[in-house]
């Protein structure tokens, strides 16, 4: 059988190819793929310089903050987590630690290039030194979008791509509630055009947050639905880096091992959210998965997901789920092999080197935990309308994300993965 390493080479070069002739919208973003993703230079792996991680993880962050020196946050949360009085678990922290803080509670799902704007005009106007994000992958991207303009200054539109700033952001710490989006590890930031109803991904190293906190005992409290489709998010991260062109043996590692976490655990959490269990699993599951794409990146579940969430406003861990079957079914075209490992990471095996079978095993597995955990059948249930395809697929084809999809799609066949997610 052909190595994942040999298989990859190929991939990539075809990847390239497909991303110079049939993409020259790209060259937009100032990147030079050949010298980025041919892995001539070896590979780049990126993580937060401290991970605390775990059952009562959030008990250690008093210290790690406060050596940290600075003396004013600004923390970016949501309204609800505010209301419900969630934030409370950060602020007697930073109160016991003579900490100050002052509050931003605007980001809300999706969050948008106003958003940041307002966020960054009161960290300002209260001389914050430093920005925690408190929540999912909102406040996280959020909070990382108002770092970049404190010290890069400009708006946000400057830094859509890879690698735009010249600064480091201003230090983030980032505390998860949720498990799913690896906002919290990455260097991605997701952050929605008002005007364009366009998903701006800013990919760069310097918005990587200076610690992480990942407590499952502030996932609790999350709702099924919320559960649901930041699990199926977290599968996303895994399969699509696994099946990257730039994936190295550790985000195949951590990719593979997300895989089984989720497969046997995001079931317990739905439906149980207060199996404490599977609540750490899938702390641990959606990390494992972020540092998979940190370094491996994506494909084109999200460059086609970002779409709808720009255009419709949808939940996009829900995008990613109704996605994720259709668009890895076209992949499978290319790289069938990959999809063995996926489906002994799925548990099964007896699958041996039948790539056939493994690409059915693992498209039949996802859909069926898409129904069991109450994620839409399809596109057309979430309100998403034909007529719009077309001008989804032409922005999908801009996305960073999609650079490292294993295979190069025209318009028309994105236009199809749309379709075919609209009925399936």
């Amino acid at each position: 059988m052909e190595s994942k390493t040999e298989l990859q080479k190929e991939v990539l070069r075809d990847s390239l190819e497909g991303t110079l002739s049939d993409h020259p919208t790209q060259g937009s973003h100032g990147v030079n793929y050949h010298h980025a993703f041919t892995g001539t230079e070896g590979y780049a792996f990126y993580m937060p310089t401290l991970n605390l991680i775990g059952v009562g993880a959030l008990n250690g962050a008093g210290a790690q903050i406060s050596e940290l020196g600075y003396k004013k946050a600004l923390i970016v949360t949501d309204k609800v987590l505010v209301k419900v009085g969630a934030v409370d678990a950060i602020t007697k922290i930073l109160d016991g630690i003579k900490v100050e803080y002052a509050i931003f509670d605007g980001t809300e799902p999706n969050p948008t290039d106003i958003q940041v704007a307002e966020g960054l005009a009161l960290l300002k106007k209260e001389d914050c030194d430093f920005i925690i994000s408190f929540g999912g992958g909102s406040p996280h991207d959020c909070a990382k979008a108002i770092g970049v303009l404190a010290t890069n200054g400009g708006i946000i539109q400057d830094y859509e791509g890879l690698n735009k700033t010249t600064t480091a952001m201003l230090p983030v710490v980032a505390i998860n509630t949720t498990a799913g989006t690896g906002a919290e590890i990455t260097r991605f930031a997701i952050i929605t055009d008002s005007k364009r109803h366009v998903k701006m991904a800013i990919i760069d190293w310097k918005v990587t947050p200076t610690i992480a906190v990942d407590d499952p005992v502030l996932m609790v409290g999350m709702p099924r639905s919320l559960t649901s489709a930041t699990g199926m998010d977290a599968l996303t991260h895994a399969i699509e880096a696994y099946v990257s062109t730039i994936s190295n043996p550790v985000t195949d590692a951590s990719a593979l091992h997300a895989m089984k976490l989720i497969k046997t655990y995001l079931r317990d959490a739905v439906h149980d959210g207060k199996n404490m269990k599977a609540r750490d699993m899938m702390s641990y599951a959606e990390f494992l998965a972020g540092m998979a794409f940190n370094s491996a990146s994506l494909g084109y579940v999200h460059a086609m997901a970002h779409q709808l969430g720009g255009m419709y406003n949808l939940p996009h861990g829900v995008c990613n789920a109704v996605l994720l079957p259709v668009v890895q079914e076209f992949n499978a075209k290319k790289v069938p092999i990959l999809f063995i490992d996926i489906a002994e990471a799925f548990g099964h095996h007896d699958i041996g080197e039948d790539a056939d079978l493994a690409v059915k095993r693992v498209l039949d597995d996802i859909r069926s935990l898409n129904n069991d955990i109450g994620i839409p059948k399809n596109l057309a249930e979430m309100g998403v309308k034909p007529e719009d395809f077309e001008l989804l697929a032409e922005n999908a084809m801009k996305d960073a994300c999609g650079f490292t999809n294993p295979r190069v799609p025209t318009k028309e066949e994105v236009i199809e993965l749309f379709r075919l997610s609209h009925v399936q």
